[in-house]
């Protein structure tokens, strides 16, 4: 083509992105048009798009996970994959259990914390470190009353490395939170990928050393591997990156104020500075009620899912907990779909909380196709699916896959409601819908399972979602009110997402521009006006 007909957009060379409208050949490379659609397709829309990667991110951690686990069968003996099972899932465990749920909480407020964001991570990353380390010590304190067949964690050792794992999936944990937080869902794509590829190619490794521990050596490799990547690319290239669009987007804000009117500009950055003064004292014990409310309904949920198998194996015996453990892994997948969308409701709330009720009815409606979609395919190929893992699968668990394949769609209801109290901030709703779900689940359980078996426990699951999800709908626009509650045409008072509290004024033939003041407080989180916002779930 000519050079007149070659658009703007297109620099010589043809690397950059491109949007050429003209068939090939042009000067454009076919890298360079391919990259231009591909950005085309996913540009906008970061609440569903993000949502979208974690789900797939999730996914990919199953999958992978079951290739492990099958290749470690067919390369090592029954007693070894065991007892590296029943290890990595007490490493699983005490991590659950020791991170305090503080990657959700820095789901919850990476986006609004401005130059305080790497305060904030470390602190996080030391005090969660700090709390599976005392947990997981505990664990090898109590091993041999409640798992005497592991008692060689307990050499010195293999007790160090025991802890060192807990204490990196932890991190492991935590980091996907940082990264879901400052919008980088792709990276946690990347990096949970890498640690399955590198776990897959060092389990084969160690196989033909014919490494007895090959199994768990293999596991913490691709941990530290993940860990690495994942931490460089946070501490030497996201954060900085933030902090230096933050700081030109201040200095801009502050160079618009000047030009506009500077006497207002000062006045209302000596009003918002004496009002972060007095805010700042309270940021502190806010971050931890908020924190501990999360923490609290995050172990509600654990307990549902944990002792419920537990009270299966003790009525029904080892039979029949197989059968419920692979429905209950598949259906799960549909219980993902939720929690992924709601992680990126919050994320994207965060600095427009005006937003929340569109926003979060849109993730309402479109998890909802996708999730009824799936469970009806999942309902009609129950039978099919489970005979690939054996006949004896398809023969028990059908029915209760379907039950729990049909749960997933009322804990849609309930998973996103939990969410928008996140995202507000409100303690009680949090701790009360989880806690009543739990209790349901688990009552329910026992009361069904002897007269039905396993159907009982689909019944418990799907029961305990739907006594939940009924009301939630009937008052949906109580917690999801449709439209912008937010006034934009008298002073507000707003933390947004860069951590700067502005004040904005409009007045009769005149507005003035916002007027930031920078408020990064001890514990990196900007204030709020919002008093509700006391009220306030990976």
């Amino acid at each position: 083509m000519s050079a007149r007909a070659v658009p703007a957009t297109v620099p010589t060379g043809g690397r950059a992105a491109c949007s050429c409208p003209l068939p090939l050949p042009c000067e454009c490379s076919y890298v360079g048009l391919l990259r231009a659609r591909v950005r085309a397709l996913t540009a906008g829309e970061p609440l569903l798009r993000n949502g979208h990667v974690l789900t797939a991110s999730s996914l990919l951690t199953a999958a992978f996970g079951a290739v492990f686990w099958m290749l470690a069968t067919r390369w090592y003996g029954s007693e070894f994959v065991g007892l590296s099972y029943a290890v990595l899932t007490a490493v699983v465990l005490i991590s659950e259990i020791g991170q305090l749920d503080l990657a959700d909480v820095l789901i919850r407020f990476l986006p609004a914390v401005g130059r305080g964001a790497r305060s904030l991570l470390i602190r996080c990353y030391l005090i969660a470190t700090a709390a599976a380390l005392l947990v997981g010590g505990l664990f090898l304190v109590l091993v041999p009353a409640i798992a005497p067949d592991l008692d060689f964690l307990r050499s010195p050792p293999v007790a160090v490395a025991f802890l060192a794992m807990t204490a990196g999936y932890t991190l492991f944990a935590l980091q996907d939170g940082a990264l879901t937080g400052l919008r980088r869902p792709g990276w946690v794509l990347g990096e949970n990928a890498l640690f399955a590829v590198v776990k897959i190619v060092l389990l084969a490794v160690l196989a033909g050393w014919a490494l007895r521990a090959g199994i768990l050596v293999s596991w913490a490799g691709a941990l530290l591997a993940a860990l690495l990547t994942a931490n460089v690319l946070l501490f030497r290239r996201i954060l900085p990156a933030r902090a230096s669009d933050r700081a030109s987007d201040r200095a801009s804000a502050r160079a618009s104020d000047r030009a506009s009117d500077r006497a207002s500009a000062r006045a209302s950055a000596r009003a918002a500075d004496g009002a972060a003064g007095r805010e700042g004292a309270t940021a502190a014990p806010r971050l931890a009620r908020y924190a501990t409310a999360d923490y609290l309904g995050a172990l509600l949920r654990l307990t549902a899912a944990t002792v419920v198998p537990l009270v299966v194996l003790d009525t029904l015996g080892p039979d029949q907990i197989a059968y419920y453990s692979l429905a209950w892994v598949i259906a799960y997948t549909f219980y993902l779909v939720a929690l992924n969308l709601g992680s990126s409701l919050i994320v994207e709330t965060a600095g427009a909380p005006g937003r929340l009720g569109e926003h979060g009815r849109r993730v309402l409606r479109h998890a909802g196709v996708l999730v009824t979609a799936g469970v009806l395919v999942t309902v009609v190929a129950a039978p099919w699916v489970l005979s690939l893992f054996g006949a004896e699968y398809a023969e028990h668990g059908t029915a209760l896959l379907r039950l729990l394949a049909l749960s997933a769609l009322p804990h849609l209801v309930l998973s996103i409601a939990v969410d928008a109290a996140r995202a507000r901030r409100r303690l009680v709703p949090i701790v009360a819908l989880q806690g009543v779900y739990c209790v349901l689940v688990l009552g329910l359980t026992v009361w069904l399972l002897p007269p039905f078996g396993l159907v009982g426990v689909g019944l418990a699951w799907l029961i305990a979602a739907t006594v939940l999800a009924v009301p939630l709908l009937c008052t949906l626009p109580r917690w999801l009110p449709a439209g912008d509650t937010t006034a934009a045409e008298t002073p507000t008072t707003a933390a947004p997402a860069d951590g700067v509290r502005t004040t904005e004024r409009s007045t009769a033939g005149r507005s003035t521009a916002a007027v930031p003041t920078t408020t990064v407080l001890t514990t990196g989180l900007p204030p709020t006006a919002d008093p509700t916002t006391e009220r306030r779930r990976p």
